[in-house]
């Protein structure tokens, strides 16, 4: 039987016709001898060749074609049983053509040196799997034959390659030992078990005069005394400094210089947006990460820079800097007052976390969790909580110090990214934190168990979070240029129909905050400028160009409520009113 796609209409008469029946005659002859009878008398259509080599090979020899599973035959057989597709017909054939053959079809086509290269199906997994199964193990499957391929040890495979040994595979028989023991070749280069000449030298005691052993004693004492001169060397560096730049820690009442001055008192609780720059001040010598005003007053502004100082300024009187504190050996992340402002605390990228006296510069206590970062520090905001500290680390952890003791007390780790914020909601019996998950988690203080887990498919991380002084709303920063509302009250929901918009804070930490009446939002943006929006119509108030650089934090002054300080990667810090 011929498929009919593959009969054409030829011209064949004769003896040509008589030879393509003899060729799809029965395996007794009988067809071709009465196909030979009726060739005088007749004109035949006969069919050429059928080549199927030109299909795809797979490992089964099966392929399914829209939604069909169709078998390859074999490209020996006489007689198909199925008409092919076009495609399927004028297929290349199986493996690599040759690129100078006139008839191939890829003929001119040459995609390396040595002519043109075919993919094949295997994949890189598979690949790597075998070569690294093969020169570790010394077994593999044979590329090309349904067989593994296995060497007597690890070192064989230096050896050449009449030596390997071969499994056959299930549809071969077994055969004979091909290699006698007696006739392998020795490896010049395995070892035997015999010590080298290298090897030998090596052992050999080595005797010293008298006056080169002096020399070697003389050049590990001065080896030592270097070492030893270095480690001292760091541990100076790393030493807590702090130096006061002002005329005096005292006045001439006896008052220290953090004492608040009297005269600053609140005069109106409405908030205006300031204006133009009345105060710039630049002792940093890098981008300044954080500010911070006294707590209450306002009278300090105290700020950490990535040039591993942190400075605290008066901005009352003189506007001069007042203290350095100098103990982080790299950049400092985040400083944090505590309620009477009398401490406060620093966290830096070398992993430790300082709790400073304010007025002396002195450490109090050096706090660390090991080898995590820690991102942000917050106290707790009850005064009778004032030795409960808070640390947001890379490690998706947030530990709980008691500053008195300097120990861990609780950890919460239930954040899949690191901590980058925490904020007291609740009067403060809860806390909410934000992490590179693309999360935000609600815990209670003292209980490591969250409470209330917030994500959506469409949140970006937030580093930066705030909270309304009225207590019933948090807003935080959100790296897809948005300032993302979320409210406090029983549920904690994301109120997704008030967005504020208009500035671009992708990719840095820029932070935001609130004026004191609550009227407005405040936030930095990358490309230096400050950014006010009316908290009631979510549109954008007032912007300032600020910095060179990212504007990093925003601060507004508790008391004074028409002035804010900002800082960022110029190393300034300026003053608007």
């Amino acid at each position: 039987m011929l498929p009919f796609s593959a009969v054409r209409r030829g011209g064949l008469t004769g003896v040509g016709a008589m030879d393509l029946l003899a060729q799809y005659s029965d395996d007794d002859g009988s067809a071709g001898q009465d196909a030979v009878a009726a060739a005088p008398s007749m004109k035949i259509d006969a069919a050429p060749e059928v080549h199927t080599a030109g299909l795809t090979l797979a490992l089964d020899n099966k392929v399914v074609r829209q939604g069909e599973q169709a078998s390859y035959q074999d490209p020996t057989t006489r007689v198909v049983y199925q008409n092919f597709r076009y495609e399927e017909m004028y297929a290349p054939s199986a493996g690599p053509t040759s690129v100078h053959d006139p008839t191939g079809l890829n003929a001119g086509q040459r995609n390396h040196p040595l002519g043109y290269m075919e993919k094949t199906h295997i994949s890189d997994f598979n690949f790597n799997k075998e070569y690294t199964s093969f020169h570790t193990t010394g077994s593999g499957q044979h590329p090309s034959e349904k067989r593994t391929v296995t060497l007597s040890s690890p070192t064989e495979s230096r050896r050449p390659a009449k030596l390997a040994r071969t499994t056959p595979g299930p549809s071969e028989p077994p055969a004979a030992e091909q290699v006698d023991e007696e006739e392998e070749e020795e490896d010049p280069f395995e070892w035997r078990g015999s010590k080298t000449p290298w090897q030998e030298r090596a052992e050999q005691a080595t005797e010293y005069t008298e006056e080169q052993k002096k020399i070697l004693r003389e050049r590990e004492e001065k080896d030592k005394a270097e070492a030893a001169e270095q480690k001292r060397d760091v541990e100076q560096a790393r030493e807590d400094k702090s130096f006061f730049h002002g005329k005096s820690e005292r006045d001439y009442a006896g008052r220290s210089w953090v004492e608040p001055p009297k005269h600053l008192k609140k005069e109106n609780d409405h908030c205006y947006v300031p204006k133009r720059l009345i105060h710039t001040w630049s002792g940093h010598s890098k981008c300044v990460q954080a500010i911070r005003f006294f707590p209450g007053t306002g009278h300090l502004l105290l700020s950490a820079g990535m040039d591993t100082k942190i400075k605290i300024w008066d901005v009352s009187t003189t506007r001069k800097c007042m203290r350095s504190y100098l103990g982080h050996g790299k950049a400092v992340r985040d400083i944090c007052f505590s309620n009477d402002g009398r401490k406060f605390l620093s966290t830096g990228y070398d992993r430790n976390l300082k709790l400073w006296d304010t007025e002396t510069g002195q450490v109090i206590r050096t706090l660390s969790s090991g080898k995590a970062l820690a991102y942000c520090v917050k106290f707790n905001p009850d005064d009778d909580k004032q030795n409960m500290v808070l640390a947001g680390c890379s490690d998706k952890k947030i530990y709980q110090f008691d500053t008195d003791s300097g120990e861990i007390v609780q950890e919460y780790s239930e954040h899949m990214g690191a901590v980058n914020s925490i904020t007291f909601v609740d009067e403060n019996r809860r806390f909410v934190s934000s992490s590179d998950d693309k999360s935000l988690r609600v815990w209670d203080f003292g209980i490591p168990v969250q409470i209330k887990y917030i994500a959506d498919p469409s949140m970006h991380s937030m580093p930066s979070v705030a909270a309304h002084p009225n207590g019933n709303f948090i807003v935080g920063q959100s790296l897809d240029n948005t300032i993302q509302i979320l409210s406090t009250k029983d549920r904690f929901k994301m109120n997704h129909k008030r967005v504020f918009r208009g500035h671009n804070s992708a990719g840095y930490a820029c932070q935001v905050n609130f004026s004191p009446d609550g009227r407005f939002v405040i936030s930095g943006d990358a490309e230096g400028r400050c950014f006010f929006w009316d908290w009631k119509s979510s549109r954008v108030f007032r912007k300032l160009r600020c910095h060179q650089g990212a504007c990093m934090g925003v601060e507004w002054h508790p008391l004074e409520t028409s002035k804010v300080a900002t800082c960022g990667y110029d190393g300034l810090i300026k003053y608007y009113d």
